[in-house]
């Protein structure tokens, strides 16, 4: 099984002594957080994508390039590439361009965004959120299946005799994976496709995440891709370690009140108890985790956010340091211990495409031909 970081890039002043990072800070603080967990033993580090404050991620493939080449077995992916405002010619080349130079070691996570304004600024419409992703993400497969492409739609000007360059490395596409929090067709899309689902329940309680899940579960099955406890599924996650429940709590409370993402909602008590953040021991945290299997069963990717708040780097390193020494390798065991034998331990990777080029995540679903 998989486990790894992923990072919004927020840039959040430090509630507790008034400092606030450049964006320059911000940015070497993702890296070196990309880089702890290559030390510490994970597997995936995952950035998000952003175009308005206050978050700086706004160029994913560029600093994902930059982390590959101080890496050498890191898994380089994103927690949210937006297919909806991101023309599709350019996620093909980009995606393309990083395998190369990552030798492989790249997937990227397919999302809608939750940010309206960022539709217009360029230049989409987001009533059409929903046809833009199923439309973008059609195209951006036969971009990277098909050496020319022929193809016309709704929401782009028409291709015609386009080749789209460099071509995936190895001719294998990287493996993707939809990212959804309540959107049922997204679900639907992944599980035609025979891809990924990553159901991000940072803000979710458990009964949502098991029916988002489990939608994607029994489509992937009718699509004809295998049992649906073989679908291929990610789960997010957040957590706060201490040496006691109440030390982990005292020190992280601050950071939680004032966090852009749910600051000044709902307690953080009530917080760690409709969701899966977990604000204490190390063992506090192992527990809750094995509990996501129970929720919507056993599953191949698992993504923490650690970085996010204002927490300074340092404790973020610690906190790094914590989950590859003391909660990765006992997750491990414990999800492989419960996990059937017919049921995937990873998703798929660049090498293991290579091996299956026939595999179903290279269906093509039909389309608008000219």
């Amino acid at each position: 099984m998989q486990f790894g970081i992923f990072t919004i890039g927020d840039v959040t002043t430090d509630p507790t002594n008034g400092t606030t990072p450049t964006e320059a800070e911000r940015i070497q603080s993702m890296t070196a957080i990309a880089l702890k967990a290559e030390e510490v033993g994970l597997d995936v580090f995952a950035t998000g994508e952003h175009h308005n404050p206050p978050f700086v991620p706004s160029s994913p493939t560029t600093h994902l390039a930059f982390i590959a080449a101080q890496t050498e077995r890191l898994i380089l992916s994103t927690s949210t590439t937006l297919i909806t405002t991101n023309d599709p010619v350019k996620i093909a080349e980009d995606f393309a361009f990083l395998q190369h130079l990552a030798g492989g070691r790249v997937d990227l996570m397919m999302g809608r965004g939750n940010t309206g304004p960022v539709y217009p600024w360029f230049g989409k419409d987001i009533r059409k959120g929903i046809p833009l992703a199923i439309e973008n993400y059609h195209l951006l497969r036969r971009l990277w299946r098909e050496e020319i492409v022929n193809w016309q739609g709704e929401f782009r000007t028409p291709l015609q005799g386009y080749t789209s360059t460099p071509a995936p490395l190895d001719g294998v596409p990287p493996f993707v994976w939809h990212g959804s929090i309540r959107s049922v067709e997204i679900a639907d899309q992944a599980a035609f496709y025979g891809d990924g689902f990553f159901h991000n329940n940072i803000f979710w309680n458990k009964e949502h995440t098991a029916k988002m899940v489990g939608i994607y579960r029994r489509k992937f099955e009718r699509y004809g891709h295998g049992r649906a406890d073989q679908a291929i599924v990610g789960l997010g996650g957040q957590f706060f370690v201490g040496e006691t429940e109440e030390a982990a709590k005292k020190f992280f409370r601050p950071y939680f009140d004032n966090a852009p993402v749910y600051g000044h909602g709902p307690s953080l008590e009530e917080f760690t108890t409709a969701t899966p953040l977990t604000v204490g021991t190390v063992e506090q945290v192992i527990e809750r985790t094995m509990q996501f299997a129970d929720w919507v069963g056993d599953y191949q990717r698992q993504l923490f956010l650690v970085d996010h708040a204002g927490l300074p780097l340092e404790v973020v390193l610690q906190q790094i340091e914590i989950l590859g020494r003391d909660i990765v390798p006992e997750l491990r065991r414990r999800m492989e211990a419960r996990r059937p034998d017919h049921v995937p331990s990873n998703p798929p990777t660049h090498a293991t495409l290579r091996a299956n080029p026939d595999s179903a995540h290279f269906q093509v679903m039909p389309g608008k031909d000219i």
